[in-house]
């Protein structure tokens, strides 16, 4: 399908400046079809903000069918820019991910949330994604009800629970809580030589995601942190693997909110054990 960019200079209550969060919308045309409906996905950036990756990556899913919104996650701190790919850029983003307020985060989520169930082109059906912080935002986007999949791609700080400012993050809590059971479903991707995630990470993270019978796929692939990123990527990215799990993920979209099932009723049947 062909898309189209626009953005949203949207309001929020929680930044001490008083400034918008601007939300790119990048969404399909189909021309001759101007009441057409598509569900919608947030997508989660890096610390970098929308980046050209991050726009390529979502111009892709709203190339099949979904209206993306990509909010600017600084907002607090500078305007919607992106941010340099090089260690000026990175130290940069790595001061903000830990003097943003949690609950910020969490309200960009919602406002991202809210835009898309507002925007006429959209059915209300909403899923995310996210990569690195992304990730971690996408995986605190589940606790919102209206989210009935999340994808998250090599999510940072979810183990050590250092996300925002104190570096106290409650991602694990709320999930050992139930926050997540019986909602949404949930998929965890990461590479088996990410330094930033280490495997006991991973594991932590895997234990209570099932302790707590979250809806849960957890794939680790022979691959490093950033491993999606098609643009200074330092050497770690693979397109091909990329091409693979962007097609998992689609196929995730497609079954939980591309097309509306109902809700789920509980026959009591249980799956039989057969050769």
């Amino acid at each position: 399908m062909l898309i189209t960019k626009t953005y949203h200079d949207v309001p929020t209550k929680l930044d001490p400046n008083g400034r918008p969060i601007r939300i790119f919308v990048i969404a399909p045309n189909v021309p001759g079809y101007p009441n057409a409906k598509f569900p919608g996905v947030v997508c989660f950036s890096e610390i970098y903000q929308v980046t050209g990756p991050v726009e390529r990556f979502a111009g892709q899913i709203a190339s099949q069918g979904y209206v993306v919104a990509c909010p600017s996650t600084y907002h607090e701190f500078e305007g919607p820019e992106p941010i340099p790919y090089d260690v000026e850029g990175t130290d940069r983003g790595n001061k903000y991910k830990i003097e943003k307020e949690l609950a910020a985060y969490d309200e960009d989520a919602t406002l991202a949330i809210d835009l898309l169930c507002s925007l006429k082109n959209c059915n209300g059906r909403i899923a995310a994604t996210g990569m690195c912080l992304g990730g971690h935002l996408a995986f605190r986007a589940a606790f919102d009800r209206r989210v009935l999949a999340s994808v998250c791609f090599f999510a940072t700080d979810i183990h050590s629970a250092t996300l925002g400012k104190g570096k106290n993050d409650d991602s694990l809590i709320r999930v050992n809580r139930g926050d997540l059971t019986d909602k949404g479903e949930l998929v965890m991707i990461f590479g088996k030589q990410d330094t930033h995630v280490p495997r006991e990470g991973r594991d932590l993270i895997r234990k209570t995601l099932e302790d707590a019978n979250v809806t849960t796929s957890f794939l680790e692939v022979q691959a490093q942190h950033a491993f999606i990123r098609d643009e200074s990527s330092k050497g770690r990215w693979d397109a091909a693997l990329t091409r693979s799990l962007f097609g998992y993920m689609m196929e995730v979209f497609d079954r939980t909110v591309g097309r509306d099932l109902g809700e789920r009723v509980d026959d009591g049947s249980r799956i039989e054990h057969v050769c």
